[in-house]
């Protein structure tokens, strides 16, 4: 397979994640399958698409004429067997090891041989995930950034085994989409998250020991570092849930305290405060 041949894409998930992926394939040309087990997630990622889509033609990044073509080249599924007529499937599930697992031997065992398998994976190693499949050498690792339409960047992992060709195309893949390809060795949480948790993590102390409370922690770093929004209101935008997941992996892989999770996020997510999504986070929304 080469680059060209690549026309359609399935994506599973249909969360905000996969839902931004989808997006910016689809007005890009290609027809794309989003893959979701409910029903109700699908008419939530409807709503994400088009809110994204009409603040990038009012940001005039894009012409308005997209928006419909874009629309038209999504089509929602329930079931993963319609992702067999996909070239390249990339996987967008929550930050489950074992689900993702499942979820690509399932698949490595009802797609053609020449698909192409990538996992959106924030922090598991991509070896570990490519073998569940039959396939390592064309398995890679798609590190997408949130919000997927609005971030330039795309994380590329390769795997122990990731053919060299198969890298090769999925980077010039990512130029197409209009991304920004940067590789990253296969280390647990990659280079975005490595940094990005142990800062999410260190503001959440600073709420947990009383350092200060959430909005003026927010305050000092968008106004002394000149971050567009501050770590606790991005961890409630993320899912407290999802950042939990992240920690574990990266304190499982690395050993160091600086990612042992914050009991106060660990007793917010037992709480269901998973931010925004549940509308109570380290914010009521």
């Amino acid at each position: 397979m080469n680059i060209e041949e690549i026309k359609k894409v399935a994506i599973i998930g249909a969360g905000l994640m996969g839902s931004g992926i989808a997006q910016v394939f689809a007005q890009s040309g290609y027809q794309v399958t989003l893959i979701d087990i409910s029903q109700e997630q699908f008419e939530k990622s409807k709503q994400d698409i088009e809110f994204y889509i009409d603040k990038m033609v009012s940001r005039k990044t894009i012409p308005s004429a997209v928006k419909e073509v874009a629309l038209s080249n999504i089509r929602y599924s329930e079931k993963k067997e319609d992702a067999v007529k996909a070239d390249l499937i990339i996987e967008a599930v929550t930050e489950n090891k074992e689900l993702k697992k499942t979820i690509f031997t399932q698949l490595d065992n009802i797609c053609r041989e020449e698909v192409i398998f990538a996992s959106n994976t924030s922090s598991i190693p991509i070896t570990e995930l490519a073998a569940a499949t039959k396939r390592p050498d064309r398995f890679i690792g798609t590190h997408f950034m949130s919000p997927v339409p609005l971030m330039q960047c795309v994380e590329l992992i390769r795997g122990l085994e990731t053919d060299n060709e198969v890298f090769k195309m999925i980077e010039e893949l990512m130029k197409r989409i209009r991304k920004e390809p940067c590789e990253s060795n296969d280390f647990p949480g990659f280079i975005s998250n490595r940094i990005f948790m142990a800062l999410l993590n260190e503001a959440f102390y600073c709420v947990y020991e009383g350092v200060g409370t959430p909005e003026n922690i927010d305050k000092v770093i968008t106004l002394s570092l000149n971050h567009p929004v501050g770590p606790l209101r991005l961890a409630d935008n993320v899912g407290l849930d999802t950042i939990l997941n992240v920690l574990e992996v990266l304190f499982e892989g690395y050993r160091n305290p600086k990612y042992a999770p914050c009991p106060l996020l660990v007793k917010m997510v037992k709480a269901n405060w998973l931010g925004r999504k549940t509308k109570r986070g380290f914010y009521i929304y």
